[in-house]
């Protein structure tokens, strides 16, 4: 960790793929070693984006592809802007569910627009911001499938596409991290949980110095 600014980790993978377990196993860990956190997600990191995620995972009409990756993109410019840069100054590690790389995969792969293009609306949205450490939990999209299914809670919207939509945005995550593997860790999300916890573990401690 540089002296005087904090560590960023995001945890990105398709629906189904346990990143919520294992930001909340990494945040009671480095908690356990004095350290400062903040656990965030997008949508919804802010009071702003708890409205805009209400719109695009759970509005019940129709909305335009390229309406939806700007929605995600203005969530994305003021959650960086109020709740992740101000954490960073203060030292904290953020643990975040989801950045930019959602919105190439869901939105570029999923929606079918120009991948290029939804990065570059990101990057400029954030101005350029990038997370020290991206965790891809990569999983079959029928697997990720049977476990949204056993979850017993209703699907949201990009929950509920069918499996060819699912299906490249896999691919999508897959592609980043290839292009990328310097910010990316890729770990089988098919493995036991604590598994899992102890890969990330073993990628982030050195980070911590």
């Amino acid at each position: 960790m540089n002296a005087g600014r904090g560590l960023w980790i995001t945890l990105e993978g398709g629906d189904g793929s346990g990143k919520t377990t294992q930001a909340a196993l990494l945040d009671e860990w480095l908690r356990a070693q004095g350290l400062q956190t903040l656990r965030t997600r997008e949508p919804g990191g802010s009071e702003v984006g708890v409205l805009i995620r209400d719109i695009v995972l759970h509005h019940r009409g129709d909305i335009a592809p390229r309406a939806e990756a700007l929605l995600y993109a203005a969530d994305r410019a003021h959650h960086v802007a109020t709740v992740v840069d101000p954490a960073l100054d203060r030292g904290e590690v953020v643990i975040q569910d989801r950045y930019l790389d959602s919105s190439v995969a869901y939105q570029g792969a999923g929606r079918v627009l120009d991948p290029a293009e939804v990065r570059s609306l990101s990057l400029w949205a954030t101005g350029g911001a990038l997370p020290d450490l991206t965790i891809l939990l990569d999983l079959d999209s029928a697997a990720a499938r049977r476990r949204l299914d056993s979850a017993d809670k209703p699907f949201d919207r990009l929950e509920a596409e069918q499996g060819e939509f699912h299906v490249r945005v896999r691919a999508a995550f897959l592609a980043l991290a290839a292009a990328e593997p310097e910010r990316f860790l890729v770990i089988d999300a098919a493995q036991d949980p604590a598994v899992i916890a102890e890969m990330v573990r073993a990628r982030v401690a050195p980070l911590l110095d």
